[in-house]
């Protein structure tokens, strides 16, 4: 009887144990739980990676109403991306690219910004106790290309389900002094397409941040420091990296660097992948990559449509003047119908408007 009560208590405990973390590529289908995946999972209060989800950082990440992002990308054993200068990497199939979306908790009932938080401090996972989870985002590249699924966290932070339509997520957030109600929006699948579908033509899906500008960092996780690009390429994850690269992206909060670059640097990551020549925002004529200039960077020009987004301006950029610039006006502006980025926020980023702002204020000359 004693030997029976025992197995019987083991395996009650074994039902209730967390699956192990053990990422694994699911081909086909679509998986109600995170946990299918192996990418992450709570353990002892936090929420933990699985070994070989490395995680990483961009130099100058993309603005999600102030939410902290823990950025993972795992590949099957002997696969590897294929370095690009510019673009995302070629990944093999069987990547899978997470991102968790939190805040952290305040002490009466707001949350606080979580987009302070680097790979320091989440790279050996979230203590449960500080962050709200909110979601987490799968890139998964099938034979037939990649496929966005998010997930939204239960209340209890232990699970997190196939949310494939989206789901509003009421928040306050405390900042500054001041408290914000908001709406966080769980985007659908179909609005994936509005930021990662890079290519106007084809509408494919694409990594927006995985690419050679963005990495190309120096970082630390559990007191070890190493550049991301050599570290991917040291655990088998990226072929090809040369020794001489494109110049890194800056760091947009990094204010020892020029103006122009940190505020090209967030123009980039922010609304380059729609404002390109091949872009969703390509018939503006507005392109917001780093190569871009005069014109077609909305120097004195006339936006190609006119309506509410003007804010009733004449020039995307009119230099000298921020105050009567389109470009300035709508990353400040909440109201949806001039809004931009108008996916992903339901804020302004402050900071960034003031950078903007500096940016035209200082540019010389003017329009006719």
């Amino acid at each position: 009887m004693i030997r029976l009560a025992v197995a019987l208590l083991a395996l009650a405990l074994a039902a209730c144990s967390p699956r192990a973390l053990e990422p694994r590529f699911i081909a086909e289908g679509l998986p109600e739980d995170l946990a299918d995946w192996g990418m992450l999972g709570v353990r002892d209060g936090r929420l933990v990676l699985a070994g070989g989800a490395q995680p990483y950082e961009l130099n100058t990440p993309l603005f999600t109403d102030y939410a902290g992002k823990l950025r993972t990308v795992w590949m099957p054993e002997g696969q590897g991306a294929t370095w690009s200068d510019s673009g995302p990497f070629d990944f093999p199939v069987g990547t899978v690219i997470t991102k968790t979306f939190f805040y952290v908790r305040g002490a009466d009932g707001p949350v606080a910004p979580g987009d302070s938080l680097g790979l320091a401090e989440t790279g050996e996972g979230l203590d449960l106790e500080k962050v709200r989870l909110i979601e987490t985002r799968l890139l998964v590249r099938r034979a037939d290309g990649w496929v966005a699924l998010p997930y939204v966290w239960s209340d209890d932070q232990r699970t997190a389900t196939l949310k494939r339509t989206g789901q509003p997520v009421p928040l306050t957030l405390a900042r500054g002094g001041r408290r914000d109600r908001f709406t966080y929006q769980v985007p659908n699948v179909n609005q994936c397409v509005g930021c990662h579908g890079t290519n106007h033509a084809t509408k494919a899906l694409q990594p927006i941040g995985l690419q050679a500008r963005h990495l190309d960092r120096d970082v630390t996780v559990a007191g070890a420091g190493f550049n991301q690009l050599a570290r991917l390429e040291a655990i088998g994850y990226l072929r090809g990296l040369p020794e001489q690269r494109p110049a890194p992206a800056a760091d947009w909060l990094d204010e020892a660097l020029p103006v122009d670059a940190r505020a090209r640097a967030w123009l980039d990551i922010n609304c380059a992948h729609c404002h390109s020549p091949t872009g969703p925002a390509d018939t503006s004529g507005l392109y917001l990559t780093r190569e871009a200039g005069g014109p077609q960077l909305g120097l004195c020009k006339p936006p190609i449509a006119a309506g509410q987004g003007t804010g009733g301006f004449r020039y995307g950029i009119h230099p000298g003047r921020p105050e009567e610039s389109i470009l300035v006006y709508r990353t400040a502006s909440l109201d949806p119908g001039a809004m931009m980025p108008e996916l992903g926020r339901a804020l302004a980023q402050d900071e960034a408007v003031a950078l903007l702002r500096r940016w035209v204020a200082a540019m010389p000359g003017g329009c006719g």
